[in-house]
């Protein structure tokens, strides 16, 4: 006998599948290597000179290992909280991603993801029926010691298209501002004078709302490469039939990373990125785009043992290729994060 018919496609859940304190907890644990730091910093460009420069490492943490990459850190953990969202729409915020302390090349991750809230909506004409799963995604190092905490919202399909979950959850306690404390605790220990340029003084002379911008834009290049380094098993990012225009959405997660690298090439006293209070994705990357970003200085603390955590938003926007010059950039991405600075 022969089966007949489609198979069933069972390795990602549908809306309706999700409940409220499901823990995720089967994504494979990764080992940050330096092949994986390398491939990373070829797509996305990333010059923070902790995570290139193995001697200064050295010298600003007093560890012999080389600094994994913030942004390697991050996408490892959001590609391991998508066995929950291999059938995501768009993932549409983060809040409050804090890196309670800051791994070593050849630490090795892993993540829980749990199902905090859930609110299905409302149906659109033209629009499949879909809901929004918040969920908080907690990364530890090999010894159990936490890395990162976060919450993401994904959107959905319904297996049911005329479905009525119910869900109606309010995603209002989820925050949006970060605890100064927990910001401080990963880099408290770093040696910040042993940094380049370290009490230059620029940012002191910049009062809150100063914009600045990096030199040119990036293209997009290798997505779906950066979405299996990262283990992310969203099928928007690797087939491009998912979508009704037949283009591979870009993981939100690249868009970011290039985000970083612009504003290290704009403020290279950035030492490390602590946390972000919100990331908003305001609208899809497709391969091929050119991001430009534009960051504003919104607040500046001044740290006791010196350097400071500068609060930063950046604000992303998108060229289609092939777009004439004179269009207008489409607005991608609004991210509020905080940098250490010496």
């Amino acid at each position: 006998m022969h089966a007949t018919g489609s198979p069933e496609d069972l390795d990602a859940p549908f809306f309706e599948q999700l409940s409220i304190g499901q823990v995720e907890r089967s994504a494979p644990s990764v080992t940050l290597s330096e092949g994986m730091a390398a491939v990373h910093q070829a797509i996305v460009g990333d010059r923070l000179r902790l995570a290139l420069d193995r001697k200064l490492a050295r010298d600003v943490l007093g560890l012999r290992a080389a600094l994994a990459h913030p942004a390697l850190v991050w996408d490892v953990a959001i590609g391991q909280s998508t066995v929950l969202t291999g059938r995501v729409i768009a993932n549409l915020f983060y809040r409050g991603l804090v890196l309670m302390r800051a791994p070593l090349i050849g630490d090795t991750l892993s993540t829980t993801t749990e199902v905090v809230a859930l609110r299905q909506t409302a149906p659109r004409p033209g629009r499949p029926t879909c809901g929004l799963a918040a969920l908080r995604v907690r990364t530890t190092d090999q010894e159990g010691r936490p890395v990162l905490d976060f919450w993401r919202c994904a959107m959905l399909p319904l297996r049911d298209p005329a479905g009525d979950t119910g869900h109606a959850d309010s995603f209002a306690e989820i925050p949006s501002q970060l605890d100064g404390q927990a910001l401080r605790a990963a880099t408290s220990s770093w040696r910040l004078d042993a940094f380049p340029g370290a009490g230059g003084g620029r940012l002191d002379r910049m009062a809150p709302g100063a914009r600045l911008s990096p030199h040119g834009g990036d293209v997009v290049s290798s997505a779906p490469e950066l979405a299996r380094l990262t283990l992310n098993v969203a099928a928007v990012h690797h087939d491009r039939l998912r979508q009704d225009d037949a283009r591979r959405l870009v993981y939100g997660g690249h868009t970011i990373g290039l985000a970083a690298a612009q504003a290290t090439r704009a403020l290279p006293e950035i030492v490390t990125i602590v946390g972000w209070h919100s990331c908003e994705h305001l609208a899809p990357v497709h391969e091929g785009d050119t991001l430009r970003s534009e960051l504003e200085l919104e607040r500046l603390e001044k740290l006791a043992g010196g350097g400071a955590l500068v609060h930063l938003r950046s604000r992303v926007c998108a060229h289609a290729e092939g777009d004439p010059a004179g269009r207008e950039p489409v607005a991608v991405l609004d991210w509020r994060f905080v940098a250490l600075v010496a």
